[in-house]
């Protein structure tokens, strides 16, 4: 275990009952680095943090989180970590002060008066510190639960989907944040479905059926696939993506919109395949780079296939 990790985790795994939540899960994470978690619902991911985090206590596994013991000094961590749930948790029918008071005297800040004005401002909530929480939007929601997550100063925020069903702008805006905290040194675990999101963090991991599929720089994680991409461009590209699928180089088809990307591992094959099938019809197609979509589909369909599950 290294001082240069905020999070060393190795083997970690869960059961509920007779399910296998979350299956030899290993995770390092650089002190200050932004480290993308992904995954579809129900894969793992908000078990995996609550284990991190000293909430959840694993089956199996070993590693620490901040330098600390994840099974024997959980106490410890949460006092370093600040935790972002999926679901917004604070009071509605309190201020955005008096929020953050409460939050301040549930971790026994001697200080915390100084230090809810501090995130107040530092977060740009000053002038609604007497709002009602209740009506705040989603984005504002957002900023309020930051702030709580970052109240007594944690080296390492663990962040779980924490822009869901937030706007473009507000989903900006709290990334921008994310990173100004990273170049102060913090960590940030943070699990997301949006892949521009997952393109603007140093590392990511992909997880599905409790299962890690991959892990690290987002170039990393496509070029570990080895896919070679085609976009095409006309008319009915549902219908192009049915017939290719049965094709020989095909292993993928993927609509975005008014183009088609089609992905396979033999460039050659793909190729003379894809220029039959276009031949004499009014598609345009060019070579592109595969992008993380097209691989977080074709490992998810992987996945899908071993755990004898449609898809």
């Amino acid at each position: 275990m290294s001082d240069e990790y905020a999070i060393d985790v190795r083997g970690l795994n869960k059961h509920f009952g007779d399910k296998h939540v979350v299956k030899d899960v290993g995770l390092q994470v650089r002190r200050g680095e932004i480290f993308g978690f992904l995954g579809p619902n129900g894969s793992g991911k908000t078990t995996t943090i609550r284990m991190l985090c000293g909430l959840l206590k694993p089956d199996a596994g070993s590693g620490t989180c901040l330098g600390y013991d994840i099974r024997r000094d959980s106490a410890r961590i949460k006092r370093h970590v600040g935790y972002m749930t999926q679901k917004f948790s604070y009071w509605d029918d309190l201020t955005i002060r008096e929020n953050l008071d409460f939050v301040a005297r549930m971790y026994g800040m001697p200080d915390r008066l100084e230090a809810v004005d501090r995130t107040l401002k530092g977060l740009g909530l000053m002038e609604r510190a007497n709002q009602m929480t209740g009506a705040l939007s989603g984005g504002w929601k957002q900023r309020l639960a930051l702030a709580a997550c970052k109240l007594h100063d944690p080296e390492l925020l663990l962040l779980d989907e924490p822009t869901a069903g937030v706007d473009p702008g507000a989903r900006r805006d709290f990334w921008e944040e994310l990173h100004r905290l990273s170049a102060a040194g913090i960590s940030v675990l943070v699990s997301t479905h949006y892949m521009d999101e997952a393109e603007r963090c140093h590392k990511l991991a992909y997880i599905a059926y409790g299962s890690l599929l991959a892990q690290g720089t987002s170039q990393e994680v496509i070029a570990a696939q080895g896919l070679i991409t085609w976009a095409i461009y006309g008319g009915n590209l549902a219908g192009l993506s049915e017939t290719l699928q049965k094709l020989p180089g095909v292993e993928q088809t993927v609509l975005f919109g008014a183009m088609l990307h089609v992905s396979g591992r033999d460039g050659d094959l793909l190729e003379r395949t894809l220029r039959a099938t276009a031949a004499g019809a009014a598609f345009r197609m060019e070579k592109v780079d595969t992008n993380l979509e097209d691989v977080f589909i074709y490992k998810m369909k992987q996945s899908a296939d071993q755990n004898g599950i449609g898809t």
